[in-house]
């Protein structure tokens, strides 16, 4: 395809790309200049090009297809090494015309730029490097164990929306410098200023400059931005090296669903051979911006990449000595591989450079079309909901070796194993090198940052080089970066996060599964001090006297876990496997009422703990695809305590990270309704406070009490994870408030059990019910129907019952009626049971209680007429 060849998307599909102003200093409206390198059969720009500023839109980006609901077009880069093989030196050219371009607005001030995960970690790095600026950042994906998460922000119409900040330390981004926002394009401008908004309402600041290879943005959407950041009371600058619009026709979705589906991982008679190679790494040095790269830290990683391009081109000789070379790399980890191939181009390696990517995209194998093959392959890092891809991973006229430069978190078995990346490439014919990059560890940058504070106050205040080696000044400083530097409080779990400004509260940082919780950490992040060294267990019938007795609260204290005989795990196992499609079903059809009635961009905040397994089958089923595009759904699990509210330090964390709008609140069932007036009575307390205005509609997989609108059924039966304690709750007990443990600006806390491992079917019921999805998915649209045609206002008739209950019986409080199947198994597994109250003698909806109350000798009685299949009466020590 030549530079004047029109594309097949615009030929065939009516996509049309149209150039207009450029914002380089020199005017883009001619055709593009210089070599046109052609790589199956796209444009790739030649670096004289690049360099000189003379670009185009039709030049910089060709129209791709993707099937997804919202928009079925592709901006496909030529200029980015993402999608397309590129040049590496093409690449660096490019990043650096855009930095000269920021450097203009910014003139002599200091700037922290940060690129956006994955698709421009690379470019935002380059721009970093060539503005010589005292610190890069990269935002994330990966949950990294080692690192602290500072803060993070949501992406709406990205494929993977989550973005994490794990600068280490914060001081490197928690500052008020001007913010150097970098991305690959500008479509609408709505995430741009949606990250904007986040990142402000984190730490503000008076001046963003929002940097990208190309602008598509219409008046109407200039317009609304303009208006989003006069609404931020900041000044936000937008530099490009071309800007245009895309003009799609209508019904392209529709064209585009209807199109035959793609071949996807192309194969050969002969497979291809499979090597890798370790390198070499400083443990000091940063390999790239996840963990912020600083001025001090450039003259040690460019030693480091050439002995890193030394040890490859050994390699490279020793075995496929002459042939060309595509370096590959990893999703986020794209500067170094980048700089990995301009080295060996440099050397005289023919080299080409590109990475995986988490985006599905639609290939075609025609002229003129830039994604002429893919691969789909089993994501390295653990990631059960998705799939990874590399796309063309070819060269016209030429048998490249396949460079995939890793690091340790991708270096998985799944990484060699059928379906993998190593096994989908080989078999396309083509010999692979994995390269594995050890990587810097975040803690040690940490410790040496924050042992030496002073070098971070010297990376973002220092005479800066600009791109001609001239010394520059840094121009005027704050104390932002001592105040910061002093408010770091280390990088474990559980640490606390900078503050934002002065005056500003820290927060802590939230707790993910491996370290904290048995659940994968996509599947839930927990608002939780961390309590597990903590004595806290108590002897049940002392612990219980003590709360009767008014002389200690519940929630300061933990029952002793109760560990089943082999009869009660047999019955959990049998109860499992019986009611899976039935909680599969009220799980889909609670999760399609929320999106049906709070949107897409929704975010799940589970009541710990009984709340949490269902949160996290929650966000299985909007994950899935099943029946639905598949969404991006943030889930979190917070402590909520009877006569103490809802944790407040987790609210704040919630709203300054996500629209409180967006926040719904989820529990497991409903009683008779005392954590829904708890909930209530919580929010609207902490709003007059001062904190934002959260929605108090509480969702609930069952309820029995008639006590909220959104529920997925009425029915008062088993559900399977009310069976045990922290075992079915990803070994992490309820939660405990307790002066002596959580202090002032800390999470309520819980322990985490890892001692109990081994009797961990947490996963077990999350895996078994995901697995019965597909079974039910095709009742879910007429269950939503039932429901929301259905009057769903809450009448209270649970709590009636249990008044008429506590009268009957002549019980004190209605604190001590517990009543629905899971409220009286957790009277039988950690209060001191009285007696127990059943409709039926032998229904199966409580064949564990029955089982529990004879271990524990507890006398249950038939009571035909009661309102619930059960409820569990705790003994008043007093009489």
């Amino acid at each position: 395809m030549s530079a004047f060849e029109t594309p097949w998307a615009t030929v065939n599909l009516g996509i049309e790309l149209h150039h207009g102003e450029s914002f380089a200093a020199r005017s883009t409206e001619d055709a593009v200049s210089g070599e046109v390198l052609a790589a199956g059969g796209f444009v790739a720009l030649s670096a004289e090009s690049v360099l000189t500023g003379e670009l185009s839109i039709s030049a910089l980006v060709q129209p791709g297809l993707r099937r997804n609901p919202r928009r079925a077009h592709l901006l496909v880069s030529t200029v980015l090494g993402k999608h397309l093989p590129t040049d590496p030196r093409i690449v660096i050219g490019a990043g650096n015309r855009l930095a000269d371009l920021v450097r203009e607005v910014l003139g002599d001030r200091e700037a922290v730029v940060l690129g956006f995960a994955e698709t421009a970690t690379g470019l935002g790095h380059c721009v970093a490097a060539r503005i010589d600026a005292g610190c890069y950042l990269h935002s994330t994906r990966r949950h990294e164990s080692r690192a602290t998460t500072l803060t993070g922000f949501e992406e709406g119409h990205s494929h993977a929306t989550s973005h994490l900040l794990q600068p280490a330390p914060a001081a490197i981004f928690a500052n008020d410098l001007p913010l150097v926002l970098v991305d690959d394009e500008i479509s609408t401008g709505d995430t741009a200023i949606d990250a904007v908004r986040a990142l402000h309402a984190f730490a503000p600041r008076s001046h963003y400059v929002l940097a990208s290879l190309v602008d598509m943005r219409t008046p109407a959407d200039r317009i609304r931005f303009e208006a989003a950041a006069a609404e931020l009371g900041a000044r936000i600058d937008t530099v490009c090296l071309a800007s245009g619009r895309t003009e799609l026709p209508s019904g392209l979705i529709d064209t585009v669903t209807a199109l035959p589906d793609p071949q996807l991982n192309p194969t050969a008679s002969q497979p291809g051979s499979y090597g890798r190679i370790e390198l070499t790494w400083p443990a000091d040095v940063p390999e790239g911006g996840r963990h912020g790269v600083l001025r001090s830290d450039i003259a040690a990683f460019d030693i480091a990449v050439k002995s890193v391009a030394d040890e490859v081109n050994t390699r490279l000789d020793a075995e496929f000595a002459g042939r060309p070379v595509i370096v590959i790399g990893h999703e986020e980890l794209m500067y170094l591989p980048l700089r990995l191939a301009a080295d060996l181009a440099d050397a005289g390696t023919p080299t080409r450079f590109q990475t995986t990517t988490r985006s599905p995209a639609y290939v075609l194998d025609e002229p003129g079309y830039p994604l002429r093959r893919g691969f789909r392959f089993t994501a390295p890092e653990p990631d059960p909901t998705a799939h990874r891809y590399v796309y063309n991973a070819q060269w016209p006229d030429a048998d490249p070796v396949l460079l995939v430069v890793i690091d340790p978190p991708a270096d998985t078995p799944e990484l060699v194993a059928p379906g993998g990346l190593v096994d989908v490439l080989t078999a396309s014919g083509a010999d692979v090198l994995i390269a594995v990059l050890p990587g810097a560890d975040p803690r040690v940058l940490h410790a040496d940052r924050t042992a030496a504070p002073a070098a971070v106050t010297a990376a973002l205040s220092a005479p800066r080089n600009d791109a001609a080696g001239r010394t520059e000044s840094a121009g005027p400083q704050t104390d932002s970066a001592d105040r910061d530097g002093n408010a770091e409080h280390g990088g474990g779990a559980g640490s606390v996060a900078d503050s934002n400004e002065p005056g500003d509260r820290p927060l802590p940082v939230a707790l993910r599964g491996p370290e904290f919780g048995s659940y994968a950490p996509e599947d839930v992040s927990w608002l939780l001090k961390d309590l597990s060294d903590a004595d806290l267990e108590a002897d049940v019938t002392e612990r219980e006297r003590r709360i009767q007795a008014g002389v200690a609260h519940y929630a300061e204290s933990l029952p002793v876990e109760f560990q089943p005989d082999a009869e009660y795990r047999e019955l959990f196992d049998r109860v499992l496997a019986d009611s899976a499609e039935r909680l599969a079903l009220a799980v889909a059809t609670v999760a399609e009422l929320v999106v049906a009635e709070r949107g897409e961009n929704v975010v799940l905040v589970s009541l710990a703990r009984a709340g949490t397994p269902v949160g996290v089958l929650m966000r299985r089923w909007l994950v899935s695809g099943i029946g639905r595009e598949a969404l991006t759904v943030p889930h979190y699990a917070v402590s909520i305590v009877r006569d103490r509210g809802i944790d407040a330090v987790a609210l704040d964390y919630l709203a300054r990270h996500h629209d409180p709008s967006s926040i719904v609140f989820v529990d497991g069932w409903t009683g008779k309704g005392a954590i829904t007036h708890e909930l209530t009575a919580a929010l609207d307390d902490y709003h007059a406070a001062g904190g934002a205005r959260f929605n108090d509609e509480l969702v609930v997989l069952a309820d029995p009490a008639n006590c909220v609108r959104t529920y997925g059924t009425r029915d008062d039966f088993l559900i399977a994870s009310a069976c045990l304690n922290s075992t079915v709750s990803g070994l992490v007990s309820r939660t405990v408030l307790n002066d002596t443990l959580i202090g002032p600006g800390e999470f309520h806390g819980a322990k985490f059990y890892r001692d109990l491992i081994d009797a961990d079917v947490s996963n077990q019921l999350i895996d078994t019910v995901t697995a019965a999805f597909d079974a039910i998915s095709d009742q879910v649209p007429a269950a939503v129907a039932a429901i929301r045609d259905s009057d769903r206002t809450p009448d209270w008739s649970g709590w009636a019952s249990v008044e008429k209950v506590r009268a009957e019986y002549g019980i004190s409080t209605v604190n001590y009626v517990k009543p629905g199947v899971g409220e009286t198994t957790r009277v039988l597994l950690r209060r001191v049971p009285w007696r127990v109250l059943v409709r039926e003698a032998d229904a199966p909806e409580h064949a564990h209680i029955r089982l529990l109350a004879a271990a524990r000798n507890v006398p249950v009685e038939v009571v035909p007429d009661l309102a619930y299949s059960c409820m569990g009466l705790i003994k008043e020590l007093s009489r």
